[in-house]
């Protein structure tokens, strides 16, 4: 068996409960492909992304539906190193990468605003745009149950809303467009447990205002990695923490909170206050 073999046969074999049935739950319970699809999955050089890519390939050998895949790799300015890594690890996998170049780190060296989130709006945008011009319907990222309740707290935290990563969107800018995460359910501890049994290497901070990350040295906290702090200290003490708050966004009561958001605007308690007549009171608390 070829190393490439090796490598995609540990996702159904090795790590089959921790990643493969994670990410086709995932599939099944959020309705992420539909018959007919043509999906871009979109590859960062990461092991994140890279793993998303060969759990997609997978699936289609699986045919359990009939949808068509492009491997779209977007260059926003990476160093000479880091492309190399991501045109290594295509090779080594036998992964029929479509790269496509664009100026985004050119860009947002010159912005005063938050360069991580005008990064990330301008390779969402690149991505949607030349996915849809290769004939996609579709573009699958990367983000794994790590993300989502990271971004869970950090909206609480820092932006005093509640909302959540959600495993699939449709696009506002590109009619037509769907954004779905497959990983959603799979743990990043056992992204990198894969990883590290593969012996692979991948690109782990490729931005040009935090290149330092590649070297592993720590350097340059975010509010993210304070966030990923949290939740590990948190797990010392009580080890489901994690999962109690991915549940939580599946279990929202609206009898009990403030305030909420919907298509209609926002809706306060106090305009429901007194209209119900449910039973619902203070005697459960």
């Amino acid at each position: 068996m070829e190393r490439h073999e090796e490598i995609q046969r540990s996702i159904t074999k090795k790590f089959r409960k921790e990643i493969w049935k994670r990410f086709t739950a995932a599939v099944v319970k959020y309705d992420l492909i539909q018959e007919g699809d043509k999906i871009a999955v979109c590859i960062s050089g990461g092991k994140d992304s890279t793993l998303l890519a060969l759990c997609m390939r997978e699936l289609q050998k699986h045919k359990v539906k009939n949808f068509e895949l492009v491997y779209l790799v977007m260059d926003p300015g990476y160093n000479d190193i880091n492309r190399q890594v991501i045109l290594d690890n295509a090779e080594l996998l036998k992964l029929p990468i479509t790269m496509f170049e664009s100026d985004i780190f050119d860009v947002v060296a010159k912005t005063d605003r938050s360069p991580c989130y005008l990064c990330a709006k301008m390779r969402r945008g690149y991505l949607y745009s030349r996915a849809k011009s290769l004939g996609c319907n579709k573009i699958a990222l990367g983000h794994h149950f790590d993300d989502v309740i990271e971004t869970t707290l950090l909206s609480m935290f820092y932006g005093a809303e509640v909302k959540t990563m959600m495993p699939k969107l449709h696009s506002t800018n590109f009619e037509g467009m769907e954004l779905i995460r497959p990983l959603y359910m799979v743990r990043e501890a056992d992204i990198l447990a894969w990883k590290r049994y593969n012996n692979l290497r991948f690109i782990q901070c490729a931005c040009r205002f935090t290149e330092n990350c590649v070297l592993g040295d720590g350097s340059g906290v975010s509010k993210r990695q304070e966030i990923k702090a949290l939740i590990k200290k948190l797990r010392q003490t009580s080890p489901g923490v994690d999962l109690s708050i991915f549940n939580s966004m599946h279990n929202v009561n609206l009898n009990a909170v403030l305030g909420y958001t919907d298509d209609a605007g926002y809706h306060f308690f106090l305009d429901a206050y007194g209209k119900k007549t449910n039973g619902e009171g203070d005697d459960g608390e």
